[in-house]
């Protein structure tokens, strides 16, 4: 789940600096107790990161921000995006179950596919937010001449709107295609794990 901001920075006549990082990405960890799978459940469900989008509390969430950098040249006449640097701050916010050594082998079980996953899911929330930070560099750079800055500022932040906006669309639909397939992915994962344990790779 993930909650997103924009910030626009307006720099003229400056070349960004070539090691600006394109991922700030942070962990923070809230704390669950319990021995069974019932009570595990009941405190996700009361102690999870609320999301502002859905109102409710979630097993992990990432909170991103993007901030964008944009450098213009006005001359002869026109004016144009010369630099465009589009950096996502992240934030990631997972379970850490406190009583795992006090649970039975099948709860951790559960838990080890359970929480590997959820984090997995928010990874995946980052790399689509990398992915269209990408994309909205691209396109801020293709925007060409314009009569003037003022123009090209109001292009650049209607392309930010309209690329952002698809950002967010693709998000909601992971956040469906990832619920709609829930059990058989964790049904699977956690064959895998049994195997792995079984194999002595990881352990139980």
């Amino acid at each position: 789940m993930i909650r997103v901001l924009l910030t626009a920075f307006l720099i003229s006549q400056f070349a960004l600096p070539a090691t600006a990082e394109t991922l700030n990405k942070t962990y923070s960890y809230f704390s669950v107790g319990g021995r069974t799978l019932e009570e595990l459940e009941s405190q996700l469900n009361k102690r999870g990161p609320k999301v502002k989008t859905t109102g409710q509390r979630h097993p992990g969430a990432t909170r991103m921000q993007f901030n964008t950098r944009l450098a213009y040249t006005e001359k002869n006449g026109n004016c144009r995006v010369t630099e465009a640097k589009v950096t996502v701050k992240a934030k990631v916010i997972l379970p850490r179950w406190r009583q795992r050594n006090a649970a039975d082998a099948d709860t951790r079980l559960v838990w080890d596919t359970l929480s590997g996953d959820i984090k997995r899911h928010e990874e995946q929330h980052v790399a689509i937010a990398q992915k269209y930070a990408r994309q909205l560099e691209r396109k801020l750079m293709r925007l060409g001449r314009q009569k003037d800055c003022k123009i090209a500022a109001s292009k650049a932040e209607a392309t930010a709107d309209a690329v952002l906006r698809r950002h967010d669309e693709a998000q909601a639909q992971f956040d469906v295609d990832e619920a709609a397939n829930f059990e058989r992915r964790l049904l699977k994962l956690m064959r895998q794990r049994v195997k792995l344990i079984e194999a002595g790779k990881i352990a139980g």
